[in-house]
């Protein structure tokens, strides 16, 4: 079934300008690779020249855009084109995609002592056990494991190979020998959560992890034992947190990025991708702590006078004393 123009902006909001109604969305698409039958956005000013470029059937844009994207042609004028778009995209799910059904799949294993909701989804293959909870119209797709009374709320979406709920990393050394630690507590997820495919959030030694409402968690994450991560916080690939680590609430943390364990980040701190986070930030704000990339020979001779730093800044010292001593 096409999508309209008109559809999408009784849906949506936002004022149609230089278009028609009726015309169909075949496409969404970017500005550079649109054609006549696609809509497009425009995110940010600096992409100017590719909107006049471009042959969409209709670019969504701020209203300061409005005169340039009317000048060649149909568009649709949003306070946020970024957050709009990503609402036609949720239409166009709707309009095209195959419905969720509710409900556990033949193959999957559900414990008779857990609870799903009617209006959830187990795909295939997935492993509910004894005393999980699985919130009203969350989605769990194929081959997802949720361990022992561990508990995910409402409309959430779990990606294939997720586990939740697997043993944290604890183990006591005695010997030469490590005694294993019973990991005791549980794992606890909010509403609207979505979580990436094969991701791992291990369950807590004595209380338990914690997942806030709104969390968005890539793929390939690793949280460990009695993490606890406040609401609307978004992590990007391959991002680790150890154990015990407190993230706050609307962080966001980039690819490949590390935060060391029993560390605490307050609230809308952002980390870039591949940093290690080695101390509490106790401070909002953007937060970088990696070697900045060049051809190899450079970086090794600025990695070895990195390392000399602290000597020579102990002989700036002595010079300066010398100095005034003179």
């Amino acid at each position: 079934m096409s999508l309209l123009l008109g559809n999408i902006v009784d849906a949506l909001g936002g004022s149609l300008e230089g278009g028609l109604r009726d015309t169909a969305v075949l496409r969404i698409a970017p500005l550079e690779t649109a054609g006549p039958g696609d809509i497009s956005f425009l995110s940010h000013p600096r992409y100017q020249q590719q909107l006049a470029a471009s042959r969409a059937a209709c670019v969504i844009v701020a209203p300061a855009m409005r005169e340039p994207a009317l000048a060649r042609g149909a568009c649709i004028v949003a306070d946020n084109p970024y957050v709009y778009f990503a609402r036609v995209t949720q239409l166009w799910r709707q309009h095209h995609g195959a419905a969720v059904q509710p409900g556990v799949h033949p193959s999957a294993v559900v414990d008779v002592g857990a609870v799903v909701h009617p209006s959830a989804s187990v795909g295939p293959l997935c492993v509910v056990e004894r005393g999980a909870h699985i919130g009203a119209g969350t989605v769990l797709k194929s081959r997802v494991t949720v361990g022992e009374n561990c508990y995910i709320g409402a409309r959430c979406i779990v990606h294939a190979g997720v586990v939740i709920g697997a043993d944290g990393f604890g183990f006591a050394p005695q010997g030469g020998e490590w005694i294993k630690i019973e990991q005791l507590g549980a794992v606890r997820i909010g509403d609207d959560v979505e979580i990436g495919a094969n991701t791992c959030i291990d369950r807590g030694a004595l209380q338990d992890t914690v997942i806030e409402d709104g969390v968005k968690l890539d793929n390939l994450i690793q949280i460990g034992h009695n993490v606890h991560i406040g609401k609307h916080s978004a992590m990007a690939g391959c991002v680790g947190v150890a154990g015990s680590a407190t993230i706050g609430a609307h962080c966001t943390v980039g690819g490949g990025a590390i935060v060391l364990g029993h560390l605490e980040l307050a609230d809308n701190v952002h980390i870039s991708a591949a940093t290690v986070v080695t101390r509490s930030l106790t401070k909002p704000g953007q937060y970088t702590g990696m070697f900045p990339i060049d051809d190899n020979a450079r970086w090794e001779k600025n990695a070895a006078t990195l390392k000399q730093l602290y000597g020579l800044r102990e002989r700036v010292k002595a010079l300066e004393q010398a100095l005034k001593a003179a």
